[in-house]
């Protein structure tokens, strides 16, 4: 009896613990977010903005990788495709702020137009651990798009 309380105990223990805990290879790095990002502007010039929003709120293969996946705004900060959570399209996400309180979309937006790549740091909500962890983006500008994918910081 005390074995399968000890087993329950360290199985709930690997579910809930840090980033850190993991191995590396369980989360995207961030070389594997540029060539997100760059796979879905070659998808979108190569099919079209339609069919390749669809193809990445689809979660068709090759759209999410462990921890990342593409997301694209317009200028305005609307969500015109998420590889994650297809509720999240259609939404304006200029007043959202992060776990600090910072409206970081909303500084996504400002820094797209200066930059037409960059790196974007703010504190995201692990989905697997629930803890508040800082994340960077990489986002690149194509055209009258941001496209960006994101990994943790470890």
């Amino acid at each position: 009896m005390k074995f399968r309380f000890a087993l329950a105990g360290a199985i709930t223990a690997l579910l809930f613990a840090s980033p850190a805990a993991f191995s590396a290879d369980e989360f995207a790095t961030p070389q594997e977010a540029e060539a997100m990002v760059q796979k879905a502007i070659d998808h979108i010039h190569a099919v079209g903005k339609e069919q390749a929003f669809a193809d990445i709120t689809g979660k068709k293969p090759g759209w999410i990788d462990r921890d990342l996946y593409p997301v694209v705004f317009d200028r305005e900060g609307n969500n015109l495709a998420h590889g994650q959570n297809p509720k999240m399209v259609g939404k304006n996400f200029l007043g959202v702020t992060d776990a600090g309180g910072t409206a970081f979309i909303s500084e996504r937006m400002e820094l797209a137009k200066t930059h037409t790549s960059y790196w974007h740091d703010y504190k995201y909500k692990d989905p697997v651990t629930k803890a508040i962890l800082p994340k960077t983006s990489y986002c690149q500008t194509s055209d009258d798009l941001i496209v960006c994918a994101g990994v943790y910081k470890r």
